[in-house]
Protein backbone atom coordinates (compact mmCIF):
# COMPACT_ATOMS: atom_id res chain seq x y z
CA UNK A 1 0.00 0.00 0.00
CA UNK A 2 1.64 3.12 -0.89
CA UNK A 3 2.08 6.02 1.42
CA UNK A 4 -0.80 8.37 0.14
CA UNK A 5 -3.33 4.85 -0.28
CA UNK A 6 -2.88 4.21 3.69
CA UNK A 7 -3.50 8.24 4.61
CA UNK A 8 -6.81 7.61 2.85
CA UNK A 9 -7.72 4.07 3.82
CA UNK A 10 -7.11 5.34 7.70
CA UNK A 11 -8.08 9.47 7.60
CA UNK A 12 -10.36 8.81 10.38
CA UNK A 13 -8.36 6.97 12.60
CA UNK A 14 -5.35 9.74 11.76
CA UNK A 15 -7.98 12.69 13.19
CA UNK A 16 -8.71 10.65 16.18
CA UNK A 17 -5.25 10.95 17.32
CA UNK A 18 -5.92 14.76 17.93
CA UNK A 19 -8.74 14.23 20.35
CA UNK A 20 -7.41 11.25 22.23
CA UNK A 21 -4.22 13.54 22.72
CA UNK A 22 -5.86 16.68 23.10
CA UNK A 23 -3.31 18.27 25.46
CA UNK A 24 -0.45 17.42 23.77
CA UNK A 25 -2.35 18.80 19.90
CA UNK A 26 -3.00 21.96 21.85
CA UNK A 27 0.51 22.38 23.25
CA UNK A 28 1.26 22.23 19.24
CA UNK A 29 -1.37 24.50 18.58
CA UNK A 30 0.57 27.36 20.96
CA UNK A 31 3.84 26.80 19.82
CA UNK A 32 2.57 27.25 16.17
CA UNK A 33 0.24 30.46 17.38
CA UNK A 34 4.10 32.15 19.44
CA UNK A 35 5.18 32.58 15.60
CA UNK A 36 1.96 33.60 13.81
CA UNK A 37 1.06 37.02 12.50
CA UNK A 38 -1.59 38.70 14.11
CA UNK A 39 -5.16 38.21 11.49
CA UNK A 40 -3.84 35.42 9.64
CA UNK A 41 -7.01 34.91 7.86
CA UNK A 42 -6.28 38.27 6.34
CA UNK A 43 -3.38 37.19 4.67
CA UNK A 44 -2.92 34.87 1.52
CA UNK A 45 -1.51 31.56 3.65
CA UNK A 46 -1.58 28.14 2.51
CA UNK A 47 -1.10 25.12 4.60
CA UNK A 48 1.38 22.31 2.99
CA UNK A 49 0.37 19.18 3.22
CA UNK A 50 -3.03 19.99 5.47
CA UNK A 51 -4.21 16.29 6.25
CA UNK A 52 -7.36 16.71 7.91
CA UNK A 53 -7.57 20.35 7.93
CA UNK A 54 -6.96 20.06 11.88
CA UNK A 55 -3.95 22.94 11.75
CA UNK A 56 -5.18 25.75 9.00
CA UNK A 57 -8.74 25.35 10.93
CA UNK A 58 -7.72 26.47 13.98
CA UNK A 59 -4.76 28.88 13.14
CA UNK A 60 -7.27 30.96 10.92
CA UNK A 61 -5.57 29.18 7.24
CA UNK A 62 -8.36 29.20 4.95
CA UNK A 63 -6.32 27.21 2.18
CA UNK A 64 -4.68 23.37 2.22
CA UNK A 65 -2.65 21.58 -0.36
CA UNK A 66 -3.06 18.24 0.22
CA UNK A 67 -2.45 14.63 -1.82
CA UNK A 68 -4.83 11.96 -0.06
CA UNK A 69 -8.14 12.56 -1.24
CA UNK A 70 -10.09 11.38 2.09
CA UNK A 71 -7.75 13.75 4.11
CA UNK A 72 -8.96 16.51 2.12
CA UNK A 73 -12.33 15.70 2.75
CA UNK A 74 -12.17 15.75 5.88
CA UNK A 75 -10.70 19.16 5.81
CA UNK A 76 -13.71 20.26 3.89
CA UNK A 77 -15.76 19.74 6.43
CA UNK A 78 -13.74 22.34 8.74
CA UNK A 79 -14.58 24.56 5.75
CA UNK A 80 -11.06 24.24 4.47
CA UNK A 81 -10.66 24.82 0.81
CA UNK A 82 -8.08 22.31 -0.62
CA UNK A 83 -6.45 21.83 -3.24
CA UNK A 84 -5.03 18.04 -4.44
CA UNK A 85 -1.20 18.21 -4.90
CA UNK A 86 2.04 17.73 -3.47
CA UNK A 87 4.70 19.47 -1.92
CA UNK A 88 7.17 19.42 -4.82
CA UNK A 89 5.00 21.16 -7.53
CA UNK A 90 2.74 23.72 -6.04
CA UNK A 91 0.30 24.65 -8.26
CA UNK A 92 1.07 28.78 -7.51
CA UNK A 93 2.77 31.32 -9.63
CA UNK A 94 6.02 32.85 -8.66
CA UNK A 95 5.90 35.04 -5.40
CA UNK A 96 1.76 35.18 -4.33
CA UNK A 97 1.45 33.71 -1.03
CA UNK A 98 2.18 35.76 2.66
CA UNK A 99 2.65 33.00 4.56
CA UNK A 100 2.74 29.25 4.08
CA UNK A 101 2.88 26.26 6.89
CA UNK A 102 3.88 23.23 7.40
CA UNK A 103 2.95 20.50 10.20
CA UNK A 104 4.61 16.96 10.43
CA UNK A 105 4.14 16.84 6.60
CA UNK A 106 7.66 17.43 5.62
CA UNK A 107 8.64 13.88 7.30
CA UNK A 108 6.01 12.51 4.50
CA UNK A 109 7.61 14.35 1.50
CA UNK A 110 9.47 12.75 -0.93
CA UNK A 111 12.01 15.32 -1.10
CA UNK A 112 11.51 17.70 1.77
CA UNK A 113 14.21 19.84 0.13
CA UNK A 114 12.37 20.74 -2.94
CA UNK A 115 9.09 20.88 -1.12
CA UNK A 116 11.23 23.80 0.67
CA UNK A 117 12.46 25.19 -2.14
CA UNK A 118 9.20 25.64 -3.93
CA UNK A 119 7.82 27.06 -0.35
CA UNK A 120 10.72 29.63 -1.11
CA UNK A 121 9.77 30.22 -4.84
CA UNK A 122 5.68 31.02 -3.71
CA UNK A 123 6.36 33.76 -0.94
CA UNK A 124 6.79 36.64 -1.66
CA UNK A 125 9.64 38.70 -0.47
CA UNK A 126 9.39 38.39 3.06
CA UNK A 127 6.81 36.34 3.41
CA UNK A 128 6.94 33.84 6.46
CA UNK A 129 7.40 30.04 6.59
CA UNK A 130 6.49 28.05 9.77
CA UNK A 131 7.28 24.57 9.66
CA UNK A 132 6.43 22.18 12.82
CA UNK A 133 8.47 18.82 12.91
CA UNK A 134 8.41 15.92 15.50
CA UNK A 135 12.38 16.88 16.07
CA UNK A 136 14.04 13.71 15.64
CA UNK A 137 17.07 15.10 17.87
CA UNK A 138 14.96 15.03 20.56
CA UNK A 139 13.64 11.32 20.11
CA UNK A 140 15.77 8.69 21.06
CA UNK A 141 16.58 5.81 18.59
CA UNK A 142 14.33 3.42 20.56
CA UNK A 143 11.85 5.94 20.37
CA UNK A 144 11.41 6.24 17.08
CA UNK A 145 11.74 2.74 16.29
CA UNK A 146 8.69 1.74 18.19
CA UNK A 147 6.72 4.51 16.87
CA UNK A 148 7.56 3.36 13.22
CA UNK A 149 6.27 -0.28 14.30
CA UNK A 150 3.26 1.20 15.98
CA UNK A 151 2.07 3.88 13.47
CA UNK A 152 0.16 2.91 10.14
CA UNK A 153 1.51 6.95 8.99
CA UNK A 154 5.24 6.81 10.73
CA UNK A 155 6.64 3.52 9.17
CA UNK A 156 6.87 5.48 6.30
CA UNK A 157 8.46 8.86 7.65
CA UNK A 158 11.79 10.09 7.34
CA UNK A 159 12.23 11.95 10.59
CA UNK A 160 14.30 15.24 10.53
CA UNK A 161 16.15 16.94 13.09
CA UNK A 162 15.47 20.67 13.76
CA UNK A 163 19.28 21.20 12.50
CA UNK A 164 18.80 20.01 9.51
CA UNK A 165 15.52 22.22 8.50
CA UNK A 166 17.03 25.07 10.11
CA UNK A 167 20.33 24.62 8.11
CA UNK A 168 18.57 23.88 4.64
CA UNK A 169 16.56 27.25 5.17
CA UNK A 170 19.26 28.71 5.66
CA UNK A 171 20.89 27.63 2.52
CA UNK A 172 18.63 28.18 0.07
CA UNK A 173 17.68 31.91 1.24
CA UNK A 174 15.81 32.19 4.47
CA UNK A 175 16.43 35.05 7.40
CA UNK A 176 15.82 35.73 10.64
CA UNK A 177 15.16 31.99 11.76
CA UNK A 178 13.31 31.66 15.36
CA UNK A 179 12.66 27.89 17.21
CA UNK A 180 10.70 26.88 19.44
CA UNK A 181 9.68 23.38 21.13
CA UNK A 182 6.84 21.64 23.55
CA UNK A 183 6.09 18.14 24.58
CA UNK A 184 8.31 17.85 26.56
CA UNK A 185 7.00 14.68 27.78
CA UNK A 186 5.23 11.60 25.68
CA UNK A 187 1.40 12.92 24.10
CA UNK A 188 -0.10 10.03 26.98
CA UNK A 189 1.17 11.45 29.63
CA UNK A 190 0.63 15.36 28.73
CA UNK A 191 -2.20 16.18 30.80
CA UNK A 192 -2.82 20.05 30.16
CA UNK A 193 -1.22 22.50 28.07
CA UNK A 194 2.51 23.01 27.63
CA UNK A 195 4.00 26.19 27.00
CA UNK A 196 6.40 26.61 24.32
CA UNK A 197 9.76 27.21 24.91
CA UNK A 198 12.90 28.26 23.08
CA UNK A 199 15.14 26.59 21.36
CA UNK A 200 14.96 22.62 20.41
CA UNK A 201 16.32 19.32 21.30
CA UNK A 202 14.09 18.98 24.42
CA UNK A 203 10.32 19.08 23.34
CA UNK A 204 9.16 16.55 20.74
CA UNK A 205 7.71 19.12 18.73
CA UNK A 206 9.94 22.12 17.26
CA UNK A 207 8.45 24.77 15.48
CA UNK A 208 11.09 27.02 12.89
CA UNK A 209 9.86 30.68 11.62
CA UNK A 210 11.66 32.07 9.03
CA UNK A 211 11.06 35.02 6.02
CA UNK A 212 12.17 35.18 2.28
CA UNK A 213 14.93 37.97 1.91
CA UNK A 214 13.64 40.70 0.54
CA UNK A 215 16.89 40.92 -2.16
CA UNK A 216 15.99 37.48 -4.07
CA UNK A 217 18.73 35.23 -2.95
CA UNK A 218 16.93 31.70 -3.73
CA UNK A 219 14.40 32.78 -6.44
Amino acid sequence: MGLWERFDRHSEKYDAWYEKYKPAYESELLALRSVLPENPEKLKALEIGAGTGRFASALGIGLGLEPARAMAMLAKQRRLEVLLGVAEFLPFKREKLDLVLIVTALSFFKNPNQALKEALRVLKPGGQIIVGILDRDSLRDAALSRRKKESKFSAEAHFLSATEVLTYLLEIGFENLEICQTLFKKPEKIESVELPEKGHGKGRFAVISARKTFHGFGN
